[in-house]
């Protein structure tokens, strides 16, 4: 129905993400476990997507690196579209290029906060509760991974962080990506 183009986020989008972010979680969002984790650095432009229409931005996901004990992993969001353009798979579309880019910049796995009816069919699944904990309140029966390497998850444990609070990198993942970008 609509023709809709999937790109790499730059500099230029960040206006209009924040926008559709506010729009989509409104003030709230700041209060939210994974925001306080994605407070502690950078998100991983190379690796976070919009898709647009006519020249705007109707839909955005980022990732974010992220440690859990030994683990480093890539924390998927916020992902938001605009009303306007909801149900249109355009969400999962941009799921699945953020899994494919972090796939290909070597990365073992991805954590979300998230409805399993909706990620589940994307590749993932819940987090044992326990496993991970989180800075704020969250419900833990929606924290779920998708493992792009089998068995990634075990790895991950304790508390999650943005991975600038830690001083090493996974095995060479932060060097492609910064080659990426």
């Amino acid at each position: 129905m609509h023709e809709i183009s999937y790109l790499a986020e730059t500099a230029a989008h960040d206006h209009e993400i924040e926008e559709i972010n506010a729009e989509a979680f409104g003030p709230g969002r700041f209060a939210r476990a994974a925001y306080k984790i994605r407070e502690g650095g950078p998100h991983e432009r190379a690796l976070s997507f919009v898709a647009t229409h006519e020249g705007r931005v109707v839909a955005t996901v980022r990732l974010t690196r992220i440690a859990a004990g030994e683990g480093r992993s890539l924390l998927l969001g916020p992902l938001a579209v605009r009303p306007s353009h909801k149900d249109l798979g355009i969400g999962r579309k941009l799921v699945r290029i953020a899994l494919e880019a972090a796939r290909d910049a070597g990365w073992a796995s991805v954590i979300l906060v998230g409805d399993e009816p909706y990620y589940g069919p994307l590749g993932f699944r819940q987090v044992p509760i326990g496993q991970i904990t989180m800075p704020r309140p969250v419900d833990y029966r929606r924290l779920l991974v998708h493992e792009i390497e089998p068995g990634a998850l075990a790895a991950l444990t304790g508390e999650m962080r943005h991975a600038d609070f830690v001083a090493d990198a996974p095995s060479g993942a932060k060097e492609r990506v910064a080659a990426t970008a």
